[in-house]
């Protein structure tokens, strides 16, 4: 089975202790030092049981992030924003292939237009 790209894992490479604000970070694309930060003032800020609770019960539950889940770091980010906004994500998708599908029937055009051999052998094919 592979391992899916929009789950959350806990980040043993990047831990400092259990791996849930380095999982967090990698889920959310935040950088890691915030959200340490952050769990460290919302702790101190009166949420002192309940966050070492949710944190250890995140640590519990959670899969450790597979070795290799993301081939490149353009990956990564690109993952990353189909978590925060997959529609956005969806959307530019489709804009990418239109682009390319445009480029491409242009290429076709610039090629058949100029060879006359060219597209008479593309008509006889249809």
């Amino acid at each position: 089975m592979s391992a899916s790209r929009t789950k959350f894992y806990l980040d043993k490479q990047n831990r400092k202790w259990l791996g849930v604000c380095s999982g967090i970070a990698d889920y959310t694309g935040v950088d890691v030092t915030w959200v340490r930060v952050g769990t460290v003032v919302l702790t101190l800020a009166g949420g002192f049981p309940w966050t070492l609770i949710a944190y250890w019960l995140v640590a519990w539950m959670a899969d450790n992030k597979p070795a290799g889940l993301y081939e490149s770091r353009e990956e990564q980010k690109f993952w990353q924003g189909v978590r925060s906004n997959p529609k956005r994500s969806t959307a530019e998708i489709r804009s990418s292939f239109r682009d390319i599908d445009r480029r491409l029937a242009d290429i076709e055009m610039h090629y058949t237009s100029r060879n006359s051999r060219l597209a008479n052998e593309i008509d006889s094919l249809r």
